[in-house]
């Protein structure tokens, strides 16, 4: 069984114990769940824009601990200083060190969107990434059928929130293409072996149709990497490990971000 088929079989149950903690009808009176939606998108298109989308990860099963002193508090107000265009942040408890709580803390610390990075393998997730502060959510081609994207990112587009797909080749790109996608990700790490590969944003940048916002995750660490991309037609960059390996995120970023204005 690879890392990422034990990810989704341990999602399933704690979605299912989620689920009777707190009913969805619950959810659906949290005091953020009628919030206005900061839009990652018009941050993004922004011509002023860094078009950076700066994450809050503690761990990873790659990595192992990236940084467990940092609290979502102090990551959130520094990003938002230092220019991101939106914040990612890991809500998975038992492979990243994440929690639904940290969602919760970071919408309350800035006014960046919020892109509730996740396993969603369920519509109770899309629910909860609403009530607890979320502008956006990931859904992950590897890990959903077809049918659970269009179900899934419709449920989401109905609740306002804006909708990426992560994928990681040609095949899950050409077989997801949806409406009721907003933005495509590509995701420069191999989930099954966790290996890095920057030329898969270029090679599959032309296969994306062009109404659909193009973002490249994982593995950038440089200014050159995110220009050339540019190139490519990318209008943001997901970096999560280059900042948080810091002992101070906010100023990372701020200084990452000044020079690539430069």
């Amino acid at each position: 069984m690879t890392i990422l088929q034990k990810i989704v079989r341990d999602k399933l149950k704690e979605v299912e114990f989620r689920k009777k903690l707190i009913p969805h009808t619950q959810l659906e009176n949290s005091v953020l769940f009628d919030r206005p939606k900061n839009s990652l998108i018009s941050n993004l298109n922004r011509t002023s824009s860094s078009r950076i989308i700066a994450e809050f990860k503690r761990r990873s099963p790659s990595k192992s601990v990236i940084n467990q002193s940092l609290n979502v508090f102090d990551v959130a107000v520094g990003y938002e200083k230092a220019g991101a265009s939106g914040m990612s942040i890991l809500t998975d408890q038992k492979y990243f060190g994440g929690s639904i709580e940290d969602l919760v803390i970071g919408r309350s610390s800035c006014t960046l969107p919020i892109l509730r990075k996740e396993f969603i393998v369920d519509p109770y997730q899309i629910i909860e990434a609403k009530a607890f502060g979320a502008d956006v959510i990931l859904l992950i081609a590897a890990v959903l059928d077809k049918k659970s994207i269009k179900n899934l990112s419709i449920l989401a587009k109905n609740l306002n929130l804006e909708v990426i797909l992560e994928v990681h080749n040609k095949e899950e790109l050409q077989n997801n293409i949806m409406p009721s996608l907003d933005i495509i990700g590509v995701n420069n790490r191999d989930l099954k072996t966790f290996k890095i590969n920057l030329k898969l944003s270029e090679e599959l940048s032309d296969y994306i149709p062009n109404e659909f916002l193009k973002i490249s995750e994982s593995g950038i660490s440089n200014i050159e990497v995110i220009k050339k991309l540019k190139l490519f037609g990318y209008k943001g960059f997901l970096i999560g490990e280059n900042f948080m390996k810091s002992n101070n995120p906010g100023d990372y970023a701020t200084k990452f971000i000044n020079n690539l204005k430069k």
